[in-house]
């Protein structure tokens, strides 16, 4: 069927893997989530867009408070271990078929690991091998995500790797 080639063929499209963290509103907790939709998307100035599900709570964040993180990691088994444990969403009801705590559980994901935070308060993973802030200009509706696109601010590149993509981990976000 046309339909499934075309998936066949989103799968192997080649994503990095990317920790955006922000920082809630209310009570200023950390957040960290996964995202592999992520890409510069001008040099003058220096913006990048990152695609969201529109019922993100990493989205919720930036919308309130604007300011976001965007955290790379390498190609080695720390990293791995540390994208694993963000492939998990924030609220445990986001996930079909769960019942019960884990319905109804909410994951911090930061909780337990070293990270620093950027004077506007965003994390920055201790294991990221680079990082940039970028601060929300706008939020633009693409089909059944949200793309936000965001001035980047600050960064450094923390030390030399290769950078963790789709392709070293084997997974796919292609829907």
């Amino acid at each position: 069927m046309f339909k499934d080639e075309i998936e066949r063929v989103m799968h192997e499209l080649p994503y990095g893997l990317y920790i955006i963290g922000s920082r809630e509103e209310d009570d200023g907790k950390v957040n960290g989530m996964m995202a592999d939709w992520v890409m510069q998307v001008s040099f003058e100035p220096r913006l990048v867009a990152v695609a969201f599900e529109g019922d993100s709570h990493t989205l919720a964040n930036i919308r309130a408070r604007t300011f976001f993180t965007v955290n790379l990691l390498s190609q080695d088994e720390e990293s791995m271990e540390l994208a694993r444990r963000f492939a998990q969403p924030y609220s445990g009801e986001k996930i079909k078929g769960r019942r019960g705590p884990e319905a109804t559980a909410l994951h911090y994901k930061l909780d337990g690991l070293p990270y620093d935070v950027t004077d506007n308060g965003c994390p920055v993973l201790e294991a990221a091998m680079a990082w940039f802030e970028c601060q929300a200009e706008e939020f633009v509706p693409m089909g059944d995500h949200i793309v936000a696109v965001g001035r980047v601010l600050d960064g450094a590149m923390v030390r030399e790797a290769e950078p963790l993509t789709s392709a070293y981990t084997g997974w796919t976000y292609s829907g």
